[in-house]
């Protein structure tokens, strides 16, 4: 299978050139060393002689269900605010797979990364509930390979420890044992080792140092509220650049960021501002001329 993009309508070929071309979805299919291609959709166009932020994406989906319409909205906010997004089909499957499978695609990005977002562009990671974890466990990983360079990882109600017990997540499933997490976490996690694992578990990694910027993001009412924050602070304990923000109940985040069911996210705007301040802090400054 190829990289090539396959444009997937004559509109989207057609559109006007700008930083970032809005509307622009491909479906292209990466290939991947040792492994079978992944299937991705590409989200915006960079101009010619530009460079923007580049964004590889997971979407959410508790690791047991979602697809690439499934991190649409998210991946759409994210164009919007500037970005070309790569958002990654990953495997619905146990641990380590997954994220084996992202970082192979954030080398992949990392190689495309002049043609698909100009010569300076930088890359982020990006991801929603069960994508926040695939999200924070591959910059676990690239921190630790030392490669490829991240600016910035995005995380948005983010799924990061299972043992968390915190009171948001109790108020969001009251007595019900066997709620959509729980089920989730036990078919990721496949056997209790895993549950040890920093790469498995973000949320209890006992080492948080020198990974990018991060901007957290959370719902007033988010089950992933609590253990969201209390990861943000730790990373801000372990000196590591954290912006986060609480986004109001009325809005109905995080349910519109990734469930397809909704259409077009109610709070763009707070969302999107969120997004392009955090771009806009983690591109350092052009030097003046000598």
């Amino acid at each position: 299978m190829s990289s090539r993009p396959t444009p997937r309508s004559a509109e989207a070929a057609k559109a006007p050139a700008g930083a970032v071309v809005q509307g622009a979805e491909i479906d292209i299919s990466i290939p991947l060393p040792g492994r079978e291609a992944v299937e991705a959709r590409l989200y915006g166009q960079r101009a010619k002689g530009t460079a923007v932020p580049l964004v590889l994406h997971f979407h959410g989906g508790t690791f047991i269900s979602g697809d690439l319409d499934f991190g649409r909205n998210v991946a759409r906010l994210l164009a919007s605010a500037g970005a070309v997004v790569v958002s990654l089909a990953y495997p619905l499957a146990p641990f380590p797979e997954p994220i084996e499978v992202g970082f192979a695609a954030l080398e992949w990005l990392y190689k495309q990364r002049v043609k698909l977002a100009g010569k300076a562009a930088r890359i982020y990671l990006a991801g929603e509930e069960a994508g926040g974890n695939v999200a924070a466990a591959v910059a676990l990983m690239a921190r630790d390979r030392a490669h490829p360079p991240l600016a910035g990882q995005i995380l948005l109600s983010p799924m990061l420890d299972p043992c968390a017990g915190t009171q948001s997540l109790r108020k969001a499933t009251g007595d019900d044992a066997r709620c959509r997490w729980a089920t989730g976490w036990q078919e990721y996690l496949s056997r209790p080792m895993n549950a040890t694992h920093p790469y498995a578990v973000p949320g209890a990694s006992l080492r948080l140092a020198e990974l990018a910027p991060t901007l957290v993001l959370v719902g007033e009412d988010d089950a992933m509220r609590d253990e969201a924050l209390r990861f943000a602070q730790r990373l801000q304990d372990a000196g590591i650049a954290v912006t986060r923000g609480v986004l109001p109940s009325a809005a109905k985040c995080p349910d519109e960021l990734y469930d397809p069911a909704y259409g077009d996210c109610a709070c763009p705007e707070t969302v999107g501002e969120h997004m392009r301040a955090f771009f806009a802090a983690t591109v350092p400054p052009v030097p003046p001329p000598a």
